[in-house]
C-alpha cells in the first residue's frame, strides 16, 4: 500500500524527493568504493570497512527503493507471493550485516585509538578479511529462519501490506494462524541482533573515550576524536531510527508513524552515510579531490 492514503500530488512529490535520495545513495556511496579502491592513501583497514558499509548500503537500497518508487506513481502495487518473501530476506540480510558491521567498525577505532603501535599487526590484511566476513555471516541464519518460518503460515483474507516493503509485522497481520511463537523469536532475534553489537559499541567507546582523555594535548585529543566521530554519527542515525521503529509499544506504534521511521534508516541514512564521511573526514575530501582530478585530466588528455 506504500503511502496510497495520502493525495496523488503528494505522493507524486515523494516519488521525486526518494528518486533524488536514491540517486544521491547510489552515487555518494558508489564513489566512497571507488576512490577508497583506488586511492593508495585510503587502503587502512578504517576504508576497507567503510567500503563494505557502502556495499550494504546500496545493496539496502536496491532491495526496497526501487519498488516503492513503483507504488508511489502506481505503476505496479502489487508484488509477487515469492518477490514479497525475497524482499523480506534481503532486507533481513542487509539489515543484520549492517548492525555486526557498524560493531566491526567500532572495533576497529579502538584498536587505533587505543593500540596504536600495535594496530597495523592486529589488523593486518588476514584479520580484516575475517572480521569482514564475520559481518556479512550473520544475515543468513537471521534472513532465512525468520523469512521461511513467517512465510511458511498459511495467509487469508486481506492481501494489502500496509507498508512501503514487506517487513514482518505488516505481512505478519495477514497470516491467520497462531504466531505467538513467532512473535516471540522475532522479538529475541531483533533484541540480540540490534542490541548486542550496540553494546559492543558502546563499550568500544567507553574505551575510546577513557584513552582520548588520557592524551595530554587539545590537538592530539582532537585529531584521535576526529577520526571515530563520522562513525559515532552513521552509529546513532541507524540505531536511533531503528530502535524507535522496532521497539516502541504497539499503542505508540501507528502503521503511518513506522512507515516515516522507516524511511529514516532504509531510505535517509545509506544517502547520510557517504556524506558525512567525506564531509567529516579530511582524507575522504582529498582523495576525491584526487580523484576527479585524475579524471579530469585524464579526459582532456584524450584527443
Amino acid at each position: 500500500m506504500s503511502f496510497s492514503s495520502l493525495p496523488t500530488e503528494i505522493q507524486s512529490l515523494l516519488f521525486l524527493i526518494f528518486l533524488i535520495i536514491y540517486l544521491v545513495t547510489l552515487l555518494g556511496n558508489s564513489l566512497i568504493i571507488l576512490v577508497t579502491l583506488t586511492d593508495p592513501m585510503l587502503h587502512s583497514p578504517m576504508y576497507f570497512f567503510l567500503r563494505n558499509l557502502s556495499l550494504l548500503e546500496i545493496g539496502f537500497n536496491l532491495v526496497i527503493v526501487p519498488k516503492m518508487l513503483g507504488t508511489l506513481l502506481a505503476w505496479d502495487t502489487t508484488i509477487s507471493f515469492l518477490g514479497c518473501a525475497m524482499q523480506m530476506y534481503f532486507f533481513f540480510f542487509f539489515g543484520a550485516a549492517e548492525c555486526v558491521l557498524l560493531a566491526t567498525m567500532a572495533y576497529d577505532r579502538y584498536v587505533a585509538i587505543c593500540n596504536p603501535l600495535h594496530y597495523p599487526v592486529i589488523m593486518n590484511q588476514r584479520t580484516r578479511a575475517k572480521l569482514a566476513v564475520a559481518s556479512w555471516f550473520p544475515g543468513f541464519p537471521v534472513a532465512t529462519v525468520q523469512t521461511t518460518w513467517l512465510f511458511s503460515f498459511p495467509f487469508c483474507g486481506t492481501n494489502k501490506v500496509n507498508h512501503f516493503f514487506c517487513d514482518s509485522p505488516p505481512v505478519l497481520r495477514l497470516v491467520c494462524a497462531d504466531t505467538a511463537m513467532f512473535e516471540i523469536y522475532a522479538i529475541v532475534g531483533t533484541v540480540l541482533v540490534i542490541m548486542i553489537p550496540c553494546l559492543l559499541i558502546l563499550c568500544s567507546y567507553i574505551r575510546i573515550a577513557v584513552a582520548i582523555l588520557q592524551i595530554p594535548s587539545a590537538k592530539g585529543k582532537h585529531k584521535a576524536f576526529s577520526t571515530c566521530s563520522s562513525h559515532l554519527l552513521v552509529v546513532s542515525l541507524f540505531y536511533v531510527s531503528s530502535s524507535l521503529t522496532y521497539f516502541r509499544p504497539k499503542s505508540n506504534n501507528s502503521p503511518e508513524s513506522k512507515k516515516l521511521l522507516s524511511l529514516s534508516y532504509t531510505v535517509v541514512t545509506p544517502m547520510l552515510n557517504p556524506i558525512i564521511y567525506s564531509l567529516r573526514n579530511n582524507e575522504v575530501k582529498n582523495a576525491l579531490g584526487r580523484t576527479f582530478r585524475k579524471a579530469l585530466g585524464l579526459r582532456i588528455c584524450i584527443p
